[in-house]
């Protein structure tokens, strides 16, 4: 009950609730303004920081939609998110201190991931702490996407990297010889009669299968009721980037056999662009496949 009083004193003073009709209610929100402001002055550095990664990186270029996509995502749904009455829980403060912690742990250690991370924890420590655990949950998925804003430990980056170079130049490498094509692999180094082909770090995937994630959270969420369907098309956005990635490498060796030329500049930033609208493509598919399925399995329970 101590925790409980201390809480609600604490949101009373610190973070109000917007549905909240009272005299004073000015203060408490300029008190809120404060707060939030003091967090952006924390968090400012480590911002600025991710924001030059998502500019200058084209693997998480993503990272510069996300913050405007989640703020008009809970603009728009406002009425369903902010709706009902709230709750302090002093169980958020748990969060909060996790946030405060990584973020000191990641300061000191140089470990960018926990320092932009811990942004994520803390605001949704905030929101269950001061809001409660039922907003919270609702507040979930935008919190979810804002999560993948974050670059990923370059550590973690490069072992998931490496093993999809070098599947990719073993699966285009068999692709290409089935045309009669005389090729050989070495590592990711592939070697044909005109013209040596490198599948870089930047030609692993990995840019395709952040944006295809991002993309399959945003269809699953506003798609589906269930979450079955929703967790099904993010797993598929995965093997589906992977997939188109495997044929550009092998139509980029198709092409360079016949004009070594079209292995690079124009063509190669091009065909970038044509392996993500086809697998978006492939992941509209997969979600119209998805929805007569969940449909199917509603039918079915109605009949019983």
């Amino acid at each position: 009950m101590e925790t409980r009083r201390v809480t609600a004193a604490l949101a009373a003073a610190v973070f109000p609730d917007p549905s909240e009709e009272e005299s004073g209610k000015w203060v408490a929100w300029v008190k809120a303004a404060v707060t939030l402001a003091l967090i952006g002055v924390l968090y400012a550095k480590v911002v600025a920081q991710m924001a030059l990664v998502w500019w200058n990186d084209p693997a998480y270029s993503h990272g510069l939609l996300i913050p405007p996509l989640v703020s008009y995502i809970v603009w728009a749904h406002r009425g369903d998110f902010f709706s009902g009455r709230t709750s302090t829980d002093g169980r958020g403060l748990l969060l909060v201190l996790a946030a405060c912690t990584a973020y000191l742990v990641g300061s000191l250690g140089a470990e960018f991931f926990l320092t932009r991370m811990s942004l994520v924890m803390l605001l949704a420590g905030m929101v269950w702490t001061f809001w409660g655990l039922q907003r919270l949950r609702r507040l979930a998925f935008p919190l979810l996407l804002l999560s993948t804003m974050v670059p990923l430990p370059e550590l973690i980056y490069s072992k998931l990297a490496a093993p999809l170079q070098l599947f990719a130049s073993a699966v285009a490498t068999d692709f290409v010889r089935l045309f009669g094509i005389a090729i050989h692999r070495s590592g990711n180094v592939i070697q044909l009669a005109n013209s040596t082909l490198g599948v870089a770090e930047a030609c692993s995937g990995l840019r395709s299968t952040s944006s295809l994630a991002v993309l399959a959270l945003l269809i699953g969420h506003f798609r589906y009721a269930r979450l079955t369907p929703r967790v099904l098309l993010f797993v598929g956005a995965i093997p589906t980037a992977i997939a188109v990635n495997v044929a550009r490498v092998a139509d980029t060796g198709l092409l360079s056999e016949r004009n070594p030329e079209l292995a690079q500049g124009f063509y190669h930033s091009f065909s970038g662009w044509l392996v993500f609208l086809a697998g978006f493509g492939t992941l509209l598919l997969l979600s119209q496949l998805l929805t007569k399925l969940d449909a199917e399995r509603a039918r079915q329970r109605g009949n019983e």
